[in-house]
């Protein structure tokens, strides 16, 4: 693995003529100059689409086949990652082992600066081996800079155990070049504040995980239309949301999707398949799993009308 002495040429830690004289502007003109400098995420994310509609093939297939999806990153880029892990449940109603964030140093890295861990490789191929990653899993390595030995280390490791890797970098290839199935790069330019990679780097690399795990999502069957029909019930707002999702799909009054929700075990899905197929809870989740949790397949194989 090669060391990185000198960083100064990194795109990520380049100075931004826009801004260098930050120290004197007032407000308002802080708020605009942040606002111009955002545009280029989405700049970013526009020129990463065809590797980020690789990636979430990828990820799609390797769930599809009981694989799982693993972040690994150390810093915000490691934050990033364990937050995106951490939404896919609730959002989801995924079990909490089959999207998973790595961050150098653990749990207490999420809160307390732990930056000096993310020079050791040997952590982050510990990392892989702890979880017992194998060719059925996806692991995607966050990495601003692209040097970050924690991230190489545990995408080395991964590689070697079969599995399939995706590196994400804000940096260009010819400034950093690593071996990955999937290379993401998203180039938004110098930060505001030099080097400070929370900033422009932070916010690209949020969008970008949002996509992806959204994106798998979706191509698992975990969404219809634009419903979030696994979502879970687990507070007043899912309850209300699932509610809602099932007034609108199927057009019956707010106590009659009380009760078919109740009656799905609290699976908008099911409760959906239910209302529209006249199938009870058993028949309803026997004739999901016959076509993976796809609920559009599962009507339609009933020569059923799609809503």
């Amino acid at each position: 693995m090669e060391q990185w002495e000198s960083r100064g040429h990194l795109l990520t830690e380049q100075i931004n003529v826009s801004s260098q004289n930050l120290d004197q502007l007032t407000s308002l003109e802080l708020v605009d100059l942040f606002n111009r400098e955002d545009v280029q995420t989405l700049l970013a994310i526009a020129r990463s689409r065809e590797s980020l509609a690789e990636a979430i093939d990828l990820a799609t297939a390797a769930l599809r086949q009981g694989g799982r999806l693993f972040y690994v990153g150390a810093g915000t880029s490691g934050r990033l990652g364990v937050l995106d892990a951490a939404e896919c449940p609730p959002t989801f109603c995924t079990p909490p082992e089959l999207v998973q964030g790595i961050i150098a140093g653990g749990a207490g890295a999420l809160v307390r600066s732990s930056e000096d861990l993310e020079d050791r490789a040997e952590d982050g191929a510990g990392a892989i081996a702890l979880r017992q990653i194998t060719h059925l899993d996806v692991v995607v390595g966050i990495t601003a800079g692209g040097t970050t030995p924690f991230v190489q280390g545990a995408l080395q490791a991964a590689c070697q155990r079969g599995a399939k890797t995706v590196f994400i970098a804000c940096v260009p290839v010819e400034q950093v070049e690593f071996e990955a199935d999937v290379d993401i790069r998203l180039l938004v330019g110098p930060e505001i504040l030099a080097g400070s990679t929370r900033l422009k780097a932070g916010t690209v690399t949020k969008m970008a995980l949002n996509i992806l795990s959204t994106s798998v999502m979706v191509k698992l069957g975990k969404v219809y239309g634009n419903r979030m029909i696994d979502v879970a019930v687990t507070n007043k707002k899912l309850h209300d949301r699932s509610l809602r999702i099932l007034m609108d799909l199927t057009e019956i009054d707010r106590e009659a999707a009380e009760i078919l929700l109740e009656k799905s075990g609290k699976s908008v899905k099911l409760a959906l398949l239910m209302q529209w197929t006249g199938l009870d809870a058993v028949s309803g989740q026997d004739l999901l799993n016959q076509h993976q949790g796809q609920l559009r397949q599962a009507v339609l194989s009933r020569n059923l009308p799609l809503r």
